[in-house]
């Protein structure tokens, strides 16, 4: 992944996690992780520095904030930020902390507000971050210069195709040179019509006894935990086998080194036409006119594109049921993995669908996110039953006192004899096979990297 310059107060950290850290790299040379990465609270510490306050974080959908004033509450890392479209319709991420004595001023999870108001001691600030009013400001205040003591913000606020991203560092590389050549497989997912996509609904919210990494590098490629962890939602038919991920050449591949980032697809063969199962009614809607030739084509052809940006934004197109008495249909799916810990995460899930689809549609593709990946979903019970085990299992004193590894070496080396797609249209590198860890693996390359920049 590119990376801008670095703040030298970004570099700090716990000497337990730069201990970890050291034998990373000759570990992941041979296919292997230590157990500790994700239980280690040293190694979480500079992960909230080194990740989180320089990464472009996944804040929200523009569709969210459909009025000028409209807000909701949000987070990069473990901090608090107002997401909000000023009086002037410019989007902002503000620091939810007065500057007064630093009092979360807002303390509703979404609205409308014109101001917001610090319940200590009155400070009033605009929906702009601007500092608007003080209490007995003539009093006590006589001399304080309002401009100089609005909300902190996020230190950059960028867009791409309706996704508001934002980071705290000041001297990261633009959005559009983070995502690098990996917008090729965004735009197939959001730009399939004029109006792009648009969350339908809130998003969903719930707590995993799990570290944050473990579903972000699930959504690079782990196509054959689909087989075994999802099993009973293959033989009652809510999904094919060939969707879901099964391994082999027929149906699947994965695309890795990516600018950092990773996707894996399942497709028909050409000539086919799936576009994820979405209706008639819907894919009449699509239009190859803001794709090239090949990016339209995989779309045609696509049962299901799961990825991620690094570090922790994911998506899920798919195509499934809900119930066998009614036809399958397609959602768009986006997530954030939310640190809170080594050995917790707070999963964010938004449900999307393509903006001029019919309001039935709509409501369609909300029930089968909501019967598949939410918290009561039936593929989503199966993942976060077995997470928690990793984390404790990462966590344990037997696993530091020897040194246990995790073997992430499926696809590796001589364990492995497919070759990389030679004409493959797209960026990245193309393995036509599910059979493989290339994207996990690739994730925990980018993470190491991101992890040993303080150090250069």
């Amino acid at each position: 992944m590119k990376t801008g310059r670095r703040s030298p107060h970004l570099a700090r950290g716990g000497d337990d996690g730069q201990r970890v850290l050291a034998g990373v790299k000759r570990d992941l040379e041979k296919g292997l992780i230590p157990a500790r990465v994700f239980g280690d609270r040293g190694l979480y510490e500079l992960e909230l520095r080194r990740i989180f306050a320089r990464s472009w974080l996944f804040i929200g959908h523009e569709s969210e904030l459909p009025n000028r004033g409209d807000f909701a509450m949000r987070y990069m890392g473990e901090d608090p930020f107002i997401f909000v479209r000023d009086a002037e319709g410019v989007i902002r991420v503000l620091f939810n902390a007065c500057r007064h004595r630093g009092t979360q001023i807002c303390r509703a999870e979404k609205g409308n507000a014109a101001q917001f108001t610090c319940p200590y001691h009155g400070w009033t600030y605009r929906n702009d971050g601007r500092l608007n009013g003080v209490p007995a400001k003539h009093l006590g205040y006589r001399k304080l210069d309002l401009a100089k003591w609005g909300l902190f913000s996020a230190a950059q606020v960028a867009s791409y195709a309706g996704l508001v991203f934002a980071t705290l560092d000041p001297g990261a590389i633009p959005l559009a040179d983070y995502l690098g050549k990996y917008r090729w497989y965004l735009d197939i997912q959001l730009k399939l019509t004029a109006g792009g996509m648009e969350v339908l609904g809130e998003p969903h919210r719930w707590l995993v006894d799990a570290n944050w990494k473990q579903g972000a590098e699930n959504f690079c490629g782990d196509s054959s935990h689909t087989q075994m962890t999802h099993r009973s939602a293959l033989n009652v038919g809510l999904i094919g086998a060939s969707a879901a991920g099964a391994p082999g050449a027929a149906y699947g591949l994965q695309v890795n080194e990516c600018d950092g980032h990773a996707i894996s697809i399942r497709q028909q063969p050409r000539g086919q036409s799936v576009f994820w199962e979405y209706p008639e009614e819907v894919t009449r809607l699509f239009s190859a006119e803001r794709l090239s030739d090949a990016q339209f084509d995989l779309a045609r052809r696509a049962m299901a594109h799961v990825g991620t940006v690094f570090p922790n934004f994911s998506f899920l197109h798919v195509g499934l049921t809900d119930s066998l008495d009614r036809p399958p249909g397609a959602y768009l799916s986006i997530r954030v993995w939310q640190p809170r810990g080594p050995g917790r995460t707070e999963i964010w899930n938004w449900i999307l669908a393509p903006k001029e689809a019919p309001l039935e549609y709509k409501r369609r593709a909300y029930r089968l996110g909501m019967s598949s990946f939410s918290p009561s979903g039936s593929f989503e019970q199966d993942d976060v039953a077995i997470w928690p085990g990793i984390a404790r299992t990462a966590s344990s004193l037997f696993a530091e006192m020897n040194d246990v590894k995790f073997n992430y070496q499926m696809g590796f080396g001589e364990n492995f004899d497919v070759a990389p797609l030679p004409n493959w249209p797209g960026p990245g590198v193309a393995i036509p096979s599910n059979a493989g860890e290339g994207g996990l693996r690739g994730f925990h390359w980018t993470w190491y990297r991101q992890m040993t920049a303080g150090n250069r």
